[in-house]
């Protein structure tokens, strides 16, 4: 089995290599961003990939939507420090099969790869749980994996234009998005936007 891990901490990709080392059938394929990522894919044909959401410029989102764009059926797990279920729901929706918390047990993304390379979906069962009673008020919630992505450019201090072509969309149509994503929150102006993605550690 090929495994690509995207993961711009050298250290990260490291302890992966670690757990997986007693296995001789795996071998791991590593990048650091997401360019370098797609890249490795179209490479690489990996049968699992495991992408962290926060990447330096766009994030494992948009990669995993890029990788589907590519292959309808790629098995993508998506890694990351937060461990709010909003992000464990919002990768399923992006089209992961599989979501893992950095702080979680590191056998659960041991577990995640075997899921999820032979076919199957992986969500411990604290993330299904949070899932599943995730409170109705929270903002983020509210927010699709695209409007959460460009939230987390905003508030790295990307411009709209610039996340337009990070993201491959028009600057019109990221513009409409930021309104509204606004909207939705009922907040009044970019910086309430960028004041909530920090608030909430999405930059």
């Amino acid at each position: 089995m090929r495994i690509l891990i995207v993961d711009d901490h050298p250290i990260v990709a490291s302890g992966c290599r670690a757990l997986l080392a007693d296995n001789p059938r795996i071998s791991i394929v590593e990048a650091a961003d997401a360019e370098k990522g797609e890249a490795a894919f179209i490479a690489e044909a990996p049968d699992v990939c495991v992408l962290d959401i926060n990447l330096p410029g766009v994030s494992g989102f948009e990669l995993a939507r890029r990788i589907l764009a590519r292959d309808a059926d790629a098995r993508i797990i998506m890694f990351s420090m937060n461990d709010d279920p909003v992000f464990a729901a919002r990768a399923i929706e992006a089209g992961a099969k599989g979501y893992v918390s950095k702080s979680g047990d590191p056998g659960d993304l041991v577990e995640a790869i075997r899921e999820v390379g032979r076919g199957g979906v992986f969500l411990t069962p604290a993330t299904a749980q949070g899932i599943a009673f995730a409170r109705p008020d929270d903002r983020l919630g509210k927010l699709s994996a695209r409007e959460i992505e460009i939230l987390r450019l905003l508030a790295t201090g990307k411009s709209l234009a610039e996340i337009a072509w990070m993201v491959q969309a028009s600057y019109k149509t990221i513009a409409n998005t930021s309104s509204m994503m606004r909207h939705k929150l009922g907040l009044r102006s970019a910086a309430e936007l960028v004041r909530l993605a920090i608030e909430s550690r999405l930059a």
